[in-house]
């Protein structure tokens, strides 16, 4: 093991990353601890100058991030054919290994640690920094579920190193978009898409995507959609499905436009869920799944409603807030809608909108819907048929009596 790298005290080994080694090291100026991510640098000579200042180049972005969610990078620099970022130096675990251990965590924990991602990203894309690799290795929980996002633009750095070696997939293939698997250029929904794989992988039990090699993996996430969130663990609210469908779905057009749109639904999910405080059901046994599963294809609305919801498919006029707050309707109380609408910031539905998103109501009978008032009423005339039915033979009779009594007098 080697003892210094620039100016740093190597301590120890901490691991291996996606580049190199990773590093436990004294920055002796300040004396701070810091972790230390090593990148080799042993390529052809007309590489390695273009790699090198992309390096440099995508260090330097990644270090102009401040943000609570985001790891804090402190320092970039070379010591012969290594390349190293110096940063902060987290006491805490990978959510890689946690959900190794516990596959099921509680959906307010996931949604918790998601949201939290989901902020880091959104403020990095703001900055014109794309991660490229959102995954649960690149996800440290610390103290108090603190949530840091690792490794922005190592990514990049990795399609660079390896370009000469034909036939290579790069980045974690399980986590890839679509346009990722088609080599396409991508921008801040690419993330969007990774964190929903990672998402449905937190609250499934396993990812979305799977299969037997890598092009079997790619194949499902051009061409397969995964069965909703509900059918895989029962605790998950209908409302989940909606988000998770949007965040997975194929076109990056009609996924969340950025990341904060996706954290706010999932806050706003979150906060139902913590504020219902019903218990929820155990998670059903993980069940394998297919290695594809066929695309829904929609010739209509009208059919598309008429057909029951077998799989994630979404329309390409999908919009999470009015989803939300037509679920909202479907389910909640008034009052309960009213807060949805002033959490989401987004106006309350109308009532005719309420009343297309509500299940069918069925009208009672004529007789059913009489009011107190008209039912009493109905009531003394169905008392007294007998009477109304006896005064034709009541007249007749007092006829006949007058007749005679004249007859008598004369």
């Amino acid at each position: 093991m080697i003892s210094q790298l620039g100016r740093y005290e190597i301590i120890g080994e901490l691991g291996q990353g996606a580049m190199g080694i990773v590093y436990k090291a004294k920055d002796p100026l300040i004396d701070r601890i810091v972790a230390i991510k090593t990148i080799s640098l042993n390529l052809a000579m007309e590489e390695k100058e273009e790699y090198e200042a992309r390096f440099y180049q995508e260090a330097k972005a990644a270090g102009r991030l401040s943000h609570p969610n985001i790891v804090t990078i402190y320092d970039v620099g070379k010591s012969g054919d290594v390349a190293y970022i110096a940063m902060e130096f987290l006491e805490g675990r990978e959510l890689r290994d946690i959900l190794n251990e516990d596959a099921h965590l509680p959906i307010g924990q996931v949604l918790d640690i998601v949201v939290q991602v989901a902020q880091g990203l959104a403020y990095a894309h703001e900055h014109g920094i794309v991660h490229r690799d959102v995954k649960p290795a690149n996800i440290m929980v610390v103290r108090d579920g603190h949530v840091k996002i690792t490794d922005f633009g190592i990514a990049r750095m990795a399609s660079a190193s390896v370009r000469t070696q034909t036939g290579m997939v790069l980045g974690s293939p399980k986590y890839m978009s679509p346009e990722q698997v088609m080599g396409k250029p991508i921008d801040q929904r690419s993330d969007i898409f990774s964190l929903g794989v990672m998402l449905y992988e937190m609250l499934a039990g396993q990812v979305p995507f799977n299969g037997e090699n890598v092009n079997a993996i790619m194949y499902q996430i051009l061409n397969a959609v995964p069965p909703p969130l509900s059918t895989m663990n029962p605790a998950v609210p209908e409302m989940l499905n909606f988000i998770i469908a949007k965040a997975l779905a194929k076109a990056p057009d009609d996924r969340y436009h950025n990341a904060g749109e996706f954290a706010n639904d999932l806050r706003a999910c979150r906060d139902a869920v913590l504020r219902s405080g019903a218990v929820q059901p155990q998670a059903a046994p993980i069940k394998p799944l297919p290695d594809a599963i066929p695309m829904v294809r929609h010739e209509g609305i009208a059919a598309e409603e008429s057909r029951p919801v077998t799989t994630m498919g979404l329309s390409s006029v999908f919009d999470s807030s009015a989803a939300t707050m037509r679920l909202a309707a479907m389910t909640s109380s008034p009052e309960e809608v009213e807060e949805f609408a002033k959490t989401l910031k987004v106006a309350r539905p109308t009532m005719d909108a309420i009343n297309q998103a509500a299940p069918p109501i069925v009208k009672p009978k004529a007789a059913e819907r009489l009011v107190p008032a008209q039912a009493a009423r109905r009531s003394e005339a169905d008392a007294t048929p007998a009477k109304s039915s006896n005064l034709p033979l009541i007249a007749i009779l007092a006829l006949v009596l007058v007749g005679l009594i004249l007859a008598f007098l004369i």
